[in-house]
């Protein structure tokens, strides 16, 4: 495949949630649970990560190009660092095509996030 060449990603559906926890009003969370969330909320805990999670978040088509969303006021390595740290703790997923890294929020483990903060549940 050429680097010219465009890839069709695959869409999944925001309306189903990748298995985690259960609701925090439902009981206890197990040890695990709890570590596997705390990855999550800790790398949206920096300003400038969420920041970065939002502008790809609501970028249109979905997805962005790191070249679109790297002004937010630090040097590109730190960039580059935060978008791994949200990578790594499964908020967002990338695809590199040619010189640049595309980015997409991992739409199923956001919903699982919101689920388990759900207090109805």
């Amino acid at each position: 495949m050429s680097k010219s060449e465009m890839v069709e990603l695959p869409v999944l559906d925001p309306g189903i949630a990748v298995p985690c926890c259960p609701p925090i009003a439902a009981g206890e969370l197990s040890q695990d649970d709890a570590e596997k969330m705390a990855v999550m909320f800790k790398a949206l805990s920096d300003p400038v990560r969420l920041r970065l999670f939002s502008r790809v978040a609501s970028h249109a088509g979905g997805e962005a190009c790191v070249c679109d969303i790297q002004d937010v006021g630090v040097s590109q390595p730190t960039v580059s660092h935060h978008l791994k740290k949200l990578r790594e703790s499964g908020l967002l997923t990338s695809e590199r095509r040619g010189t640049w890294v595309y980015y997409r929020v991992a739409p199923s483990v956001v919903a699982a996030m919101a689920a388990m903060l759900d207090l109805r549940g």
